[in-house]
C-alpha cells in the first residue's frame, strides 16, 4: 500500500481527488471545516497539524484499493503528465464585478464553454501563460490574484493549474476564431447555464461566490 510519510495541502487534496469528493464532502468525512480544505488547495505546501495528519492517515487507510491506486497515480504528476502527452495547462478565472470571462471552444460539431486557458511548455511559468493566453484569446488584460490549486483534469487528463485573476482593461473579443466560437462575460450567479457545476473545479465556485 502507498505510504504517506507526511501530509501536505497538496497530498491531502490528491486524496480528496482520489475519493472524488467535493470540498464539503471531504471536510465532512474528516470532521473539519470546509475552510480548511479550501486552504489546502490554495497553499499546497502547508503541513497540517499532528491531529490532522492522523485524520488523513485514518481516512487513507480505510480507503478501498481502487482509491489508493488512484491516489498513487495522482500523486505522481510527472508520470501522469507523461501519460497525458506531457500536457500541462494554465487556466484563468477572470472576474469583473459580478461576471466571469468565458470562451466557447469549438471541437468539430461540439461547442463547450470554458475558462481561458493555455498550454504551459516545460520550464514555463503557468502564471504568465494564464495572463498571456487570456489576452490572446479574448483581448482582455488581467492580473493574477491568487493560485487556486492544481489537479489532474478528470475528463481531459491534463494537469491543470487554476488562477483567479482580476480584470484590468480591454473589450472581450474572439481573438482566436480558429479555436473559439465566441467569448462572453457570464453572470457568476448563472455560471451553471454555461458549464455544468459538477465539471467545475470546486475552489473556483467558492472563490467566485466569495467575490459575488
Amino acid at each position: 500500500m502507498e505510504i504517506v510519510k507526511s501530509w501536505t495541502g497538496r497530498t491531502a487534496c490528491i486524496l480528496q481527488g482520489a475519493l472524488r469528493l467535493t470540498n464539503e464532502q471531504f471536510a465532512e468525512q474528516l470532521g473539519i471545516s470546509t475552510r480548511t480544505v479550501v486552504r489546502w488547495h490554495s497553499n499546497p505546501d502547508l503541513a497540517p497539524r499532528t491531529e490532522m495528519q492522523q485524520l488523513l492517515d485514518t481516512t487513507f487507510a480505510r480507503a478501498g484499493e481502487e482509491v489508493r491506486h488512484r491516489f498513487g497515480l495522482l500523486s505522481r504528476p510527472a508520470e501522469v503528465a507523461s501519460q497525458a502527452q506531457a500536457l500541462r495547462v494554465a487556466i484563468a478565472v477572470v472576474r469583473r464585478g459580478s461576471e466571469v470571462l468565458l470562451v466557447c471552444r469549438q471541437d468539430g460539431a461540439d461547442m463547450t464553454w470554458q475558462f481561458p486557458a493555455g498550454i504551459v511548455k516545460p520550464g514555463g511559468s503557468a502564471q504568465k501563460v494564464a495572463v498571456r493566453e487570456t489576452l490572446d484569446e479574448t483581448g482582455v488584460h488581467c492580473m493574477i490574484r491568487e493560485h487556486l490549486g492544481e489537479r489532474l483534469h478528470p475528463r481531459t487528463r491534463a494537469w491543470c493549474d487554476y488562477f483567479v485573476c482580476d480584470y484590468v482593461h480591454g473589450e472581450a473579443v474572439n481573438g482566436d476564431a480558429s479555436e473559439n466560437a465566441a467569448v462572453a462575460w457570464a453572470p457568476i450567479g448563472e455560471l451553471a447555464r454555461y458549464i455544468p457545476e459538477d465539471q467545475i473545479y470546486p475552489p473556483i465556485l467558492e472563490a467566485l461566490e466569495a467575490a459575488a
